[in-house]
């Protein structure tokens, strides 16, 4: 069986991970998607809702093309849990340049630390590259419409979670 790995914050899913994790599920006969969980950061989601929401936006995707995904969290070095979920490809989305930069040599760090796992590169289409979701969340905060940018129900979460921080 071969095993993939996406790991990312994903705060929130944006229709760029969307696009890659569609991608990566037609390569793999499971796929798991990774959300860290970083305790010096301070997410506008949650860790349990950014699961949920993976698991509703991405199950279905992977259930189309045969693929199973499974949404876990993880607290260590993406690699390590990449190796915990007996993955031996980790998946990496590129939209730009810069992008490339950082994660080659992410990906030459990993190799260094586990050899077995290799890391794919998959680039941005067209329509989601210029998706961040740092550039996303800044939107939200400052009242536009992120309707482009994520799935429907993201959105919805994302406005509920900005009721709550502004209340």
């Amino acid at each position: 069986m071969l095993i993939g790995f996406y790991p990312g914050s994903f705060d929130p899913v944006t229709n760029g991970h969307v696009d890659v994790i569609s991608r990566a599920a037609r390569m793999f006969d499971k796929l798991v998607l990774a959300v860290g969980v970083h305790h010096g950061k301070t997410p506008l989601l949650s860790a349990e809702i950014r699961v949920d929401l993976m698991e509703e936006v991405c199950i279905p995707l992977g259930r189309d093309v045969g693929c199973e995904i499974s949404v876990i969290t993880f607290d260590t070095l993406a690699v390590e849990a990449a190796i915990a979920a007996g993955a031996t490809v980790m998946v990496r989305g590129l939209r730009d340049s810069s992008d490339f930069d950082y994660e080659v040599q992410m990906a030459q760090m990993n190799a260094s630390i586990a050899r077995d796992v290799e890391t794919i590169f998959l680039a941005a289409s067209s329509n989601t590259r210029m998706i961040a979701s740092s550039l996303v969340k800044q939107i939200a905060r400052m009242g536009g419409d992120i309707s482009p940018f994520v799935p429907d129900l993201a959105r919805r979460r994302i406005d509920a979670a900005l009721l709550r921080e502004f209340a």
